[in-house]
């Protein structure tokens, strides 16, 4: 008969909750095991005369019961699963010897070939629990097992493992912020429901290198608002997400930014609860504090700005539907960040002027923020129209008003 050494371990999924499990130890061990053991609702005592902060927060949220003392026979009692992860070998030996008495799997931190269960390296993404266990002649190897357990998870996290859904896959939409621009800025869910997509309608501010990631029978539209162009019109939009989604597809609405900061994300929201059509909303990250950080501005800084305020300048300010008042934002001593105002940024700093803002007030316009093409350009609220024009800033840009503009070193591409 083979030695247990070389017999593989068997895997399987414990369902510990309402269950006594039992942790002998309250170091490092513990405090990384704890929440995993919580958050499958197991019934957990914890034995050890001293516990780190961490360990002690979780004992006084009542998360855990913790024993102020040293292991004693018995503890492992009507136990189903216990951790044995203290510094001291005769404790962990004895412990260790009671789970084997009690058939009681047990997990050992300081002799794993003296355990009778291991605990894999584990990973979760989208309701899916990936656990990785290494064994053969060399023995076990934890690191390559993380290693293995972070390039699944990660695969699956951004779309480049494709395991679409199948039982619990329903037609719908989905909101998706793609970020100012960088694929590697769109958040993990977005990039999972891009994956899983059959149709994209796709902005043009959104990461359009994701696009080409995409396997051939995705259906892609554009629905780019060119500035002065060729657009493609909201109600066609809402249009194109309803009659999709009602075909039974998973449609992906990708927008540039955060749907909902001026990005008509609500708008679509509407149209496709009124057809009774599921909706998902993904925040992104959006341009107006991650462009102006990417080029090496922040929106607040301590003793510098308290505030910042996002605004959108595609209506000018003496424009009757303009509902943004310029005057009570000029007397703001805080930062201003516009978004879709490169036309418009004369009047508004002429604006901004007259009602008591500073000429001198530094502004920078970032263009094309953390795309390869991003560049800066620098200017006052007196030169900024002419450095416009001059320097022929194309949208999209971000403009930052204020005097975080010059706490930092300039960035690469300044003008």
């Amino acid at each position: 008969m083979a030695d247990h050494a070389d017999r593989p371990a068997y895997p399987v999924g414990l369902r510990l909750s309402g269950r006594r499990v039992v942790v002998v130890g309250g170091g490092q061990v513990a405090q990384r095991r704890l929440p995993a053991l919580i958050a499958a609702g197991a019934d957990i005592t914890l034995v050890s005369p001293s516990v780190t902060a961490s360990v002690e927060a979780m004992a006084d949220a009542g998360e855990i019961r913790w024993e102020r003392r040293r292991y004693a026979d018995g503890d492992l009692a009507d136990t189903w699963y216990a951790l044995i992860a203290t510094d001291d070998p005769a404790a962990n030996d004895a412990a260790s010897a009671e789970a084997e008495r009690t058939r009681t799997w047990c997990v050992r931190s300081d002799d794993a070939e003296a355990a009778t269960a291991w605990t894999p390296a584990t990973g979760r993404s989208a309701g899916v629990t990936v656990a990785v266990l290494t064994a053969g002649a060399q023995g076990r190897d934890p690191r390559h097992s993380a290693a293995v357990r972070d390039a699944i998870v990660e695969g699956l996290r951004t779309g480049s493992i494709a395991a679409p859904h199948h039982r619990t896959r329903t037609a719908g939409v989905a909101l998706v912020g793609g970020g100012p621009g960088d694929p590697d800025l769109i958040t993990v869910r977005g990039r999972r429901l891009l994956a899983e997509a059959d149709v994209v309608i796709a902005d043009r501010l959104g990461p359009r290198d994701l696009l080409d990631e995409l396997p051939p029978h995705v259906e892609v539209i554009d629905a780019a608002k060119i500035p002065y162009g060729r657009y493609m019109a909201q109600e066609a939009i809402n249009n194109a997400l309803i009659e999709h989604a009602k075909a039974g597809k998973a449609v992906v609405r990708l927008k540039g930014g955060d749907p909902f900061v001026f990005g008509r994300g609500m708008e679509e929201a509407q149209a496709l609860a009124a057809e009774g059509i599921p909706c998902t909303v993904v925040p992104g990250i959006s341009s107006s504090i991650s462009v102006p950080g990417a080029a090496g501005i922040p929106v607040t800084h301590r003793g510098v700005a308290h505030e910042f305020t996002v605004v959108s300048g595609h209506v000018a300010p003496d424009d009757e539907r303009s509902l943004v008042d310029w005057a009570a934002l000029a007397r703001l001593r805080g930062t201003l960040v516009l978004l879709m105002a490169v036309d418009k940024i004369g009047a508004i700093a002429r604006t901004l002027v007259e009602h008591g803002r500073s000429p001198e007030t530094p502004v920078a316009l970032v263009q094309e923020g953390t795309t390869a093409a991003q560049r800066r350009v620098d200017a006052t609220l007196a030169t900024v129209a002419e450095r416009v024009v001059a320097e022929e800033v194309r949208p999209p840009a971000v403009i930052v008003i204020g005097d975080v503009v010059e706490v930092g070193p300039t960035a690469p591409g300044a003008a």
